[in-house]
């Protein structure tokens, strides 16, 4: 079924390269590693996805596209990925990264209220921001780590299951 989605979408965007807006893009977008379901694009796409999942800004899409154009990762994953900080989870994700940047920083939590003016933004968010973006700069790179060796672990231990399952030896 997934092998099948991906061979939908790779002759749907091989029909979309050939429209004239494509033709500068033609060469990435063919690149048949965008869409193979190899364990380095798919692990190294989960954890670059998740890397940028903590940047702050509004660039997640394009800097994901962009970024699995040039090193050459799984697309769909590294999209899937992006998505998961989502308007339901956007807030305690940030959140928890501002308290790992308060913790490094030696912060201490404080409340802030919020007032819809150009005085809270320059003098009210000015000392939250250095906690987290460190906290964010932090999460990104432990929840890459950490998702790229979890995900590497879980294929080769499928693999490794699914190879003695075929030749008769079954795994504890």
């Amino acid at each position: 079924m997934r092998r099948q989605f991906l061979r939908q979408l790779k002759t749907r965007l091989h029909a979309l390269s050939e429209r004239w807006y494509f033709r500068p893009f033609r060469a990435l977008i063919a690149d048949s590693r965008l869409f193979a379901l190899q364990r380095r694009g798919v692990t190294g796409a989960f954890a670059v996805g998740l890397a940028i999942c903590f940047i702050p800004l509004p660039v997640h899409t394009p800097l994901a596209i962009a970024v699995a154009l040039w090193a050459r990762l799984n697309l769909p994953v590294i999209i899937a990925t992006i998505y998961l900080i989502n308007p339901l989870t956007i807030v305690p994700v940030y959140y928890a990264a501002y308290l790992v940047g308060a913790a490094v920083l030696g912060y201490h939590r404080r409340a802030f209220h919020f007032r819809l003016s150009w005085e809270w933004l320059q003098y009210g968010l000015g000392p939250l921001w250095k906690p987290f973006l460190l906290g964010c700069a932090i999460c990104a790179v432990l929840s890459a780590l950490f998702g790229w060796m979890s995900l590497e672990f879980l294929w080769r231990w499928r693999v490794r299951r699914r190879y003695r399952k075929r030749h008769g030896r079954v795994s504890p």
